[in-house]
C-alpha cells in the first residue's frame, strides 16, 4: 500500500490542542496526489495544462481518534473500483504508530473532452 509520512503542523491545532478535523483530509490529499505521480505517474497539474481536470465527487471519513501536536503520521492511498465505471474509489487511512485514527473514501473522476471517465493509468493501480 502507497503510505507518506508527515509531521502534524502546528497551525492544524484547535484550541483543544488537537487537530481540528477538517484538516485531516488536507493530509489525505497531499497523499493521493503524491500516489496519482508516484504509481498513477499522472502530474496532476500537467493533466489540467492538457485539459484533464480530475475532480473529487464525494467523500466520507470517520474520525476513530485525535490527532495531537506533534504525532507523526502516515497517510495511506489505494484504489478500488467504484460501482460506476466513470469513477474510482481512493481508501485512505490515517495511521499513528500503526494505529487507525481515521479513515475515508473518496470518489473522483476525471473530466476529458466534457466527459467522466477514469484513465487507464488509473485504473491499473487497483490491487498494486
Amino acid at each position: 500500500m502507497f503510505t507518506k509520512e508527515y509531521q502534524i503542523k502546528d497551525e492544524h491545532l484547535d484550541f483543544q490542542g488537537v487537530v481540528d478535523g477538517l484538516y485531516y483530509p488536507f493530509y489525505m490529499e497531499w497523499c493521493r496526489h503524491a500516489f496519482m505521480k508516484e504509481c498513477a505517474k499522472l502530474d496532476l497539474e500537467e493533466e489540467f495544462k492538457k485539459g484533464h481536470i480530475h475532480t473529487l465527487l464525494e467523500y466520507s471519513i470517520k474520525f476513530k481518534k485525535s490527532l495531537k501536536k506533534g504525532d507523526l503520521i502516515n497517510v495511506t492511498c489505494s484504489t478500488q473500483k467504484s460501482d460506476k465505471k466513470n469513477r474510482i474509489n481512493f481508501f485512505q487511512q490515517i495511521l499513528v504508530d500503526n494505529i487507525v485514527y481515521a479513515e475515508a473514501i473518496f470518489t473522483a473522476t476525471c473530466i476529458i473532452n466534457g466527459r467522466p471517465t477514469v484513465p487507464d493509468e488509473v485504473l491499473k493501480t487497483i490491487n498494486q
